[in-house]
C-alpha cells in the first residue's frame, strides 16, 4: 500500500512540475507579443517612425549616432571650442548661413540646430551618399592640415564638413549635411523624425 502512495505522489510531482512547465512556456510565447507590440517594428521605423534618444549621459565632446529610416543620425554634444570653431571659418564654407533647405528653419542658424549645444544632423554626404568619419580634434593629429578647427571628413571623395556640417567651398559635395525633423521632450531627451509641425512626411 506505501508504494501503492509513493508511486501516486510521484505521479502527481511529475504531473505537477510537466504542468507548470507548460505554463511558464505559455506565459512567455504570450509575453513576446504583447512586449514586441510596445516598440516600433522594422517596417514602422524604415517608414520613418520617429526615434526617442536619451543624450543626457553624453559628455561634451561626444558623439553618438541612432537610426532614423535607415539612416545614421549623429548627436554631437559640442563644446564651448567646438561653438567658438563655427564663427572663424565661415569664409571657408558654401552655405555658412544655410540658405539651401537641408534643415528645417529652426536649424536656419549658424549653428545649425535648437540648442546650440547639440548638433543633430544626418551622417550621410550629399555627394554620393556614404558616411563621413569625425575628425574632431583641431590640426593635424588626425591626419588634416594645420588650420583645421575641427569637423567631419568624407573619406570616399574628400569632402569636408564643419562641426555643424556645413560644406567647405569647391568639395563634391554639393550642400551642407541634412538636418532631420526634431523637438526636445526634456533637456536629456530628443525625438527624431517629429516635430512641433508633427511627424516628417
Amino acid at each position: 500500500m506505501s508504494d501503492t502512495r509513493s508511486d501516486l505522489a510521484r505521479q502527481r510531482r511529475k504531473l505537477l512540475i510537466a504542468t507548470s512547465g507548460a505554463g511558464a512556456v505559455a506565459a512567455a510565447a504570450t509575453a513576446i507579443p504583447f512586449v514586441a507590440s510596445l516598440t516600433p517594428s522594422e517596417r514602422a521605423r524604415a517608414a520613418g517612425a520617429p526615434v526617442e534618444a536619451d543624450v543626457s549621459k553624453l559628455a561634451p565632446g561626444e558623439m553618438m549616432t541612432v537610426e532614423w529610416r535607415g539612416k545614421p543620425v549623429w548627436i554631437l554634444r559640442r563644446t564651448a571650442e567646438m561653438l567658438a570653431s563655427l564663427e572663424t571659418n565661415e569664409q571657408r564654407l558654401a552655405d555658412p548661413v544655410s540658405g539651401e533647405p537641408q534643415q528645417p528653419d529652426y536649424a536656419a542658424n549658424r549653428h545649425r540646430s535648437i540648442n546650440p549645444e547639440f548638433l543633430v544632423v544626418i551622417g550621410i554626404c550629399t555627394h554620393l551618399g556614404c558616411s563621413p568619419s569625425e575628425k574632431f580634434a583641431p590640426g593635424t593629429s588626425q591626419g588634416m592640415t594645420v588650420d583645421w578647427p575641427g569637423g567631419f571628413l568624407c573619406p570616399c571623395h574628400g569632402s569636408i564638413f564643419d562641426l555643424a556640417g556645413r560644406v567647405y567651398l569647391s568639395q563634391p559635395a554639393p550642400t551642407n549635411l541634412e538636418i532631420p525633423p526634431y523637438k526636445w521632450l526634456s533637456a536629456g531627451v530628443v525625438v527624431i523624425g517629429e516635430d512641433d509641425q508633427g511627424s516628417a512626411a
